[in-house]
């Protein structure tokens, strides 16, 4: 990976911002990932992060935690929180930003224990493909202190596979419709493609209920996003 989400983190934060992020997938057409909006303030958070943090209660892990957004307003509010990303820049970021306890790891890596975890920003897209998520929820069960909770959003997003007659057209014989190629770029450079999952609310469930772990629907978005909360 040549971290061009980093580099781009770096860059506004140094205030050497001239332009956005592009990302694509192999569903959809190229679009800007404006950076100010990785900066953002609580209040310009969409709801569901909001709901999240507000729940989120003792010792917290902030996975993919980015620029530190979310760790910074919890930090703010007095609880212990460590963030987490597999981005030295996001990393090299959130501590110019103030995140005391940052580190550059892999959710898969992580060994201390916690009372919430928080996977947000289509939280599922870390598991990377339908035959992974099991090996990454039964991590995440061994993560959490007694009591604790996940708390994690995605997104179902079959709504892109709709022609106008309300038809669904996938290819039956392709994988499931919510794993996709991820693909980033940014000031001419192209970062290594990799996969993102989207995962349904309902899969989510069942893939909980495998491992024995309790899956509750928190929240539901405007436009097919939902909150949920993984607990023992």
């Amino acid at each position: 990976m040549k971290d061009l989400f980093g580099k781009a983190l770096l860059d506004y934060q140094n205030n050497n911002y001239t332009e956005d992020l592009i990302t694509s997938t192999n569903i959809s057409d190229e679009d800007e990932l404006p950076l100010p909006y990785l900066f953002r303030a609580f209040k310009d958070m969409p709801k569901l992060e909001q709901h999240a943090l507000k729940l989120s209660t003792g010792k917290i892990l902030d996975v993919g935690c980015g620029s530190g957004n979310h760790s910074l307003y919890l930090q703010n509010e007095g609880f212990d929180v460590k963030a987490i990303d597999i981005s030295q820049g996001a990393i090299t970021v959130s501590i110019a930003r103030g995140v005391i306890n940052t580190e550059q790891k892999a959710l898969m890596d992580e060994t201390e224990t916690f009372d919430t975890i928080l996977l947000l920003m289509n939280g599922t897209g870390i598991f990377q493909t339908l035959d992974q998520i099991s090996k990454y929820l039964t991590h995440l069960k061994t993560l959490l202190n007694e009591g604790g909770q996940v708390l994690i959003d995605s997104s179902d997003i079959k709504y892109m596979y709709l022609d106008e007659d309300g038809g669904f057209w996938q290819d039956m014989n392709a994988n499931y419709y919510g794993e996709l190629d991820y693909f980033l770029s940014y000031k001419g450079e192209k970062e290594t493609p990799m996969k993102w999952l989207y995962l349904d609310y309902k899969l989510l469930r069942d893939a909980c209920s495998a491992i024995d772990l309790k899956c509750e629907m928190l929240a539901e978005g405007e436009h097919y996003d939902y909150l949920a909360k993984l607990s023992i």
